[in-house]
């Protein structure tokens, strides 16, 4: 209610300010955070997710509000794309809303803080309860990308519940190149290596924009590599029929028009992994019936972030709520059954 009677004078505002203003004004959210237990929770590469809703990466680049996030009600929050020393990202205006597509186009740039100074936010909170993934990035002008992941892995694997390796945004040059399957599997090989002993399991997370021999080949090195989990997908490159007159800007694609894509796509690594990748679905989820689809498919965990924009914080309680409506009705008892039912 408080966010529907704000959002007119947020969406006054450039929508990168206005960003900065909701990520702020989170980091004071009321309420409690989600406990584990209840029918929609989720196991997951060794966690207890306690509600399958995540707030997915971008939304809190340097991991300033992660407890906020989940006082809103997600399960879980995954910060980020952090990378090893700060940069700007790219010039702006670089953040655009296509309110009459209910999407986003950003074309931000992997702009953070750097390591050094969200390693030290993340280690303050570190013994308080919730599950907090941290997604790492390269630097744009690296001269060594699979260093600076290796890089990330060491320091922010000792803070995370679980590491997201992102090789998939569209808006650091030659990043998406990292997908393919030699230089994939030197990638891992090096993360797994960094990360030693620690006990945070390995996400990845893949665009939408794949062809079937990607997606078999990325299936496989995941399963060979023993993952915890692929999160399907990023923002896209392609442009589907769209109404705004921004839509003509370069960028990453998400919201809405994402949601086709970003299905079909679940649907291919749920085929080309057999069942065996736990898969955590992202791309246009906005209400607890795209939630169900996208779980009815395939997917453990499902994440948003451009729906948020639209419907406020409160989007993780509305849609909780939805699936637990849903669950009862499908005649299963817990959530896990409904994985993969379609």
């Amino acid at each position: 209610m408080i966010y529907s009677l704000l959002k007119p004078a947020f969406f006054v505002l450039d929508p990168e300010r206005a960003h900065g203003l909701a990520l702020r004004a989170l980091q004071y959210c009321p309420g409690s955070k989600v406990q584990a237990g209840g029918p929609l929770s989720m196991n997951l590469a060794g966690l207890t997710f306690p509600n399958p809703v995540g707030l997915a990466a971008g939304f809190d680049k340097d991991g300033e509000a992660p407890d906020g996030i989940l006082r809103a009600g997600f399960g879980f929050a995954e910060v980020g794309s952090i990378t090893p020393r700060p940069q700007a990202g790219n010039p702006r205006p670089r953040l655009f809303r296509l309110v009459e597509d209910r999407a986003v186009i950003n074309r931000m740039g992997f702009n953070n803080g750097g390591a050094e100074a969200a390693a030290h936010r993340l280690a303050a909170r570190q013994n308080r309860p919730g599950i907090v993934g941290i997604n790492i990035g390269a630097n744009k002008d690296s001269e060594d990308r699979v260093a600076d992941y290796a890089q990330m892995t060491r320091i922010m694997a000792p803070l995370a519940s679980y590491l997201t390796v992102n090789i998939s945004s569209p808006n650091t040059p030659g990043l998406r190149a990292l997908q393919d399957e030699s230089a994939l599997t030197e990638l891992l090989d090096a993360v797994i290596e960094a990360r030693g002993t620690c006990a945070a399991p390995i996400f990845l997370k893949v665009a939408p924009d794949l062809e079937p021999a990607d997606i078999d080949a990325i299936s496989r090195i995941a399963m060979d590599r023993k993952l915890g989990a692929l999160i399907v997908s990023n923002t896209t490159i392609s442009r589907p029929a769209l109404r705004s007159t921004q839509a003509r800007e370069t960028g990453g694609l998400s919201g809405a028009p994402l949601k086709s894509l970003a299905l079909t796509r679940l649907r291919d690594f749920r085929k080309a992994t057999g069942g065996q990748m736990p898969l955590i679905g992202v791309g246009g989820i906005a209400t607890a019936e795209d939630a169900w689809e996208r779980i009815t498919a395939g997917a453990s965990l499902i994440q948003l972030y451009s729906a948020m924009v639209y419907e406020g914080p409160g989007i993780a309680r509305k849609i909780t709520k939805g699936l637990e409506q849903m669950l009862k009705q499908s005649g299963f008892s817990h959530l896990s059954e409904a994985v993969g039912a379609a």
